[in-house]
Order: C-alpha cells, then sequence, then structure tokens
C-alpha cells in the first residue's frame, strides 16, 4: 500500500483535495503532518470524510509534526520517507498582511524542509506544490505559467515568500524531481455550496455593501475599475483541477495557474454584484495610496470597512495570467471553471447563513 504525504490538512482545500486523491487510488493511503494544536480538529475532519465516504475508513492517518522544524518534527522520518510515493504540500500561510519573519518561516523554510524530505524518498513519483498566481507580484502585463523570475517587486510579504518557496521548488524540479506547480487565483467558497474557511477578497466588497441600504450604497473604488480585473475562482475549481492534474503522466514539470480565463473587470464585478443583492451601487473614485493610508491611519475607517489595507492593491492589480496549461491539459475532464455571476448568488446564501466566519489565516 503506497503512501501519499500530505501538509496542509486539515485546512480547507487539503480537506477536500485527500478525498479525491485517495478515491482515484484504492490501494493508497494519506499520511498527513499536522501541528498537535491542530490534531483534534484534524481528527474530526477524518471522521466527516468517513461519514461521507466509509471507503476512507482507516486510510487517513495523521502524523505530528511541524513543517518549520529542520526534521519536520517527525518521530519516525525515515519509515515515514521510505513508504512515501507521492507528496501534496497546500500548507502555508494565506495572509496578506503576514509578517515577513512568519512568512519566511512558514513559506519558505517550511518549503525547504519539506524539499529535504522528498529528497530522502527514494520511491518518490510525484511531488505536488501549491503556489499562487500572485508570484507574479506587480508584475504588469501577461504573466505565464512558464514565468517565474520577471524582475516583478511585491505587494507584500505573503507574495513575496510564496515567490520565494516557488523559486526553490522550481530548482528541485529543474534537477529531477517529479513536481507539478499549481497556482490558484483568489479562491472563494465552492461554487456548489458557497462553502468557505474565510471570507477575504470579494467577500469584502460583498459585506460592505450588504452593510448599506439598498436604495443607495456607496462603493470606494481606486484606479480605473473599467481596466482592472479580479481573477477570482472558486474553490471546487481549484481543488478538481489539481486532482485532475495531478492524475496526469503528462502534468509533470509543468505549472498550471488555475485562474478564470475570462474574468471580470472590477467594474464588471461591481455590476455582477448589486444585481444579485438587489443594491443601487454608486461609485466613489479613491487613489489607491490614499485608500490605503486611510484604513491604515484614520480612525475609524479600518473599522468602517472591515478590509485589511493590502487588499486594496489587487483593485489596481496590473497582471493578466495566462492559462493555456490548464485550460489546455483540463479540456478532456470536466473541470471547467464557472463565470463568478453563475455561482455569487450560492456565495451569498453561504454568507448570509455562516456570518461567524471571519478572514483570519489558520496558523
Amino acid at each position: 500500500m503506497s503512501t501519499i504525504f500530505f501538509t496542509g490538512f486539515p485546512g480547507f482545500l487539503g480537506s477536500k483535495l485527500v478525498p479525491h486523491v485517495l478515491r482515484r487510488d484504492p490501494d493508497a493511503r494519506v499520511a498527513a503532518l499536522v501541528q498537535p494544536k491542530f490534531a483534534d480538529l484534524a481528527r474530526q475532519r477524518i471522521d466527516e470524510l468517513v461519514a461521507d465516504d466509509a471507503s476512507l475508513a482507516d486510510r487517513i492517518e495523521l502524523v505530528e509534526g511541524d513543517l518549520t522544524a529542520p526534521d519536520l518534527g517527525i518521530v519516525d522520518r525515515a519509515a515515514l520517507a521510505a513508504r512515501t510515493t507521492e507528496i501534496y504540500h497546500l500548507a502555508a500561510v494565506y495572509d496578506l498582511g503576514v509578517a515577513r519573519d512568519v512568512g519566511m518561516r512558514i513559506n519558505v523554510d517550511g518549503t525547504r524542509n519539506l524539499l529535504r524530505f522528498a529528497e530522502e524518498c527514494g520511491d518518490l513519483a510525484r511531488h505536488h506544490y501549491v503556489s499562487t498566481c500572485y508570484v507574479s507580484g506587480r508584475h504588469c502585463g501577461p504573466f505565464t505559467e512558464d514565468d517565474l523570475d520577471v524582475g516583478q517587486r511585491f505587494n507584500n510579504f505573503y507574495e513575496e515568500t510564496k515567490y520565494l518557496a516557488e523559486v526553490d521548488v522550481a530548482k528541485a524540479r529543474d534537477a529531477g524531481m517529479p513536481t507539478t506547480i499549481y497556482r490558484p487565483s483568489i479562491v472563494v467558497g465552492d461554487s456548489r455550496t458557497g462553502a468557505t474557511q474565510k471570507y477575504d477578497g470579494p467577500y469584502f466588497l460583498l459585506q460592505w455593501l450588504l452593510r448599506q441600504s439598498k436604495a443607495l450604497s456607496f462603493m470606494p473604488v481606486v484606479g480605473d475599475p473599467s481596466m482592472v480585473r479580479l481573477n477570482v475562482v472558486p474553490s471546487d475549481y481549484v481543488v478538481d483541477g489539481i486532482a485532475a492534474l495531478s492524475g496526469m503522466a503528462e502534468s509533470v514539470g509543468r505549472t498550471y495557474q488555475l485562474a478564470d480565463p475570462a474574468p471580470l473587470t472590477v467594474d464588471e464585478m461591481l455590476d455582477v454584484i448589486a444585481r444579485s443583492i438587489g443594491h443601487r451601487v454608486v461609485r466613489v473614485p479613491l487613489n489607491a495610496k490614499v485608500a490605503t493610508w486611510a484604513i491604515d491611519h484614520l480612525p475609524g475607517v479600518g473599522d468602517l470597512m472591515q478590509m485589511p489595507s493590502e487588499a486594496v492593491e489587487y483593485f489596481v492589480h496590473p497582471t493578466h495570467y495566462d492559462t493555456t496549461n490548464a485550460v489546455r491539459d483540463l479540456a478532456g475532464s470536466d473541470v471547467v471553471c464557472p463565470p463568478f455571476g453563475a455561482y455569487l448568488p450560492t456565495l451569498l446564501d453561504f454568507m448570509r447563513s455562516h456570518q461567524g466566519i471571519g478572514s483570519a489565516a489558520m496558523i
């Protein structure tokens, strides 16, 4: 029985991906690296997965450890490496406001520690790494799936540390590790259920407008909302995409941008949102730097907007994500990125019935 080593469980995407991977190979089992403080939550997730699919019973084991420890904090590391044939590395700190030392420790050092473990797996057949489209930083113009270092600058330490981590992964791939890299854009809830673990990205717009009157809602806009495209994908597209692509032999060595091939402009997205919630929305133009400064420094503005200042930059984001590899290789499957307007009502229904969810990252 082969062992598939997972990081990022019991996180949202990891918890969704594990069943897909196990169903593809009925003889496999998953060994999930879990921090002790998340062990109870991980056991609860396993119970939920088994309740939904009895074939997963006794096929998910928890390995207590710590991605940031050089040896991953695993007691019997050599034995685990000897039986590991596949690795999915999803664990990272997904927080635009992350401090650099935290991002370096988790995103960069953690990835290096994982790569060292992968090198010890003598029978390793596949290594899957989940990155982000935003390794592009503030690059202006198209950013292809083969691009990485294009001399870009970064909006925040999240982008920078994910870029540095992918650089290390790419080096390992180029040295012969059988690696596939997946770069999601901004991930929102499941298009079929609306379920999500956190409210960020477009949810900041939704929450701001829903706190206002239907008769007249004001939306601050920065830059040129008719030109900037906000690339949003539902979590099921990301999970289903990784599940499908990771099972293809031809995906070894490739990078996939799991982004919307036809993203809406900010203006178009606001129009779709306004129609869905039945609000009359009036746009209030603002300078991006002024908006960022006001959220951080003017008393009451941050509390009023309930949006981190780091999010402002994504409404003037100058990058367009090419999805050639992803669209081509997923063409033979039923995995297609749905348009934002088609699943927005589902996101709204979930958000209205789950108001206690916040925007904090799982660290």
